[in-house]
């Protein structure tokens, strides 16, 4: 399997008006949701889980009763890569309208 590229700052900076709600910060792209309780936090939390299994990708994230925040990147690439931004939009999709 190829090793991700690490996107440049022109392509991250590109890249972000596609995934609506996410900023970039210290080579990541990061998050913050708050859901109307810890059932609906931990659920959505365990569907980000799958499609980040499924990717073999998974976020540094962390939960505190209803919130999530969750942070995206590439270490094997010392910053972003298609991958994070694919599952940020995974997790938009997730969200819904």
């Amino acid at each position: 399997m190829a090793r991700p590229v690490k996107l440049s700052g022109e392509e991250v900076a590109a890249r972000l008006a596609d995934v609506p709600g996410w900023e970039f910060a210290e080579d990541t792209l990061r998050r913050e949701l708050v859901f109307k309780d810890f059932q609906r936090a931990f659920a959505f939390m365990t569907n980000v889980a799958l499609a980040a299994e499924k990717a073999d990708h998974h976020p540094n994230w962390s939960n505190v009763y209803n919130r999530v925040t969750i942070e995206w990147t590439t270490h094997d690439a010392g910053g972003l890569t298609e991958l994070d931004f694919e599952l940020a939009a995974a997790v938009n999709a997730l969200l819904g309208p």
